[in-house]
């Protein structure tokens, strides 16, 4: 699984900063961080995932080096990857792990798959 090691490390030390309950799962080719039982935030190997409140999608898809995040062929609403070219700051970097954090606090959590 090829991820962006150094980037994880960036962002883990900003969202276990700030929540408690932060479980690391490798998933979407890269490693997703579950805050609360919820998808946050997740990094691939260029990209970080950012989970965000879809009310806020065109002020966040205006935003330098942000795309969609396609799944089977569509656009999955809520979900944008950021280029890490626009992550080299501490500041830049925290700004996305908010906006992640933030919605994390309202956002259902995923329905539970029967065994």
């Amino acid at each position: 699984m090829a991820f962006n090691e150094k980037m994880a490390d960036r962002v883990r030390e900003l969202i276990v900063a700030a929540e408690k309950q932060v479980e690391e799962k490798k998933m979407f080719a890269g490693l997703c961080f579950m805050v609360n039982d919820k998808m946050c935030v997740g990094v691939q190997k260029d990209t970080i995932m950012i989970r965000f409140d879809p009310a806020l999608a065109e002020e966040i898809q205006e935003k330098e080096g942000v795309r969609p995040m396609v799944h089977n062929g569509r656009a999955m609403p809520g979900f944008v990857y950021v280029d890490e070219d626009v992550l080299k700051t501490k500041k830049q970097l925290e700004y996305w792990v908010q906006r992640a954090l933030e919605y994390n606090k309202i956002a259902k959590p995923s329905k539970k798959k029967k065994k």
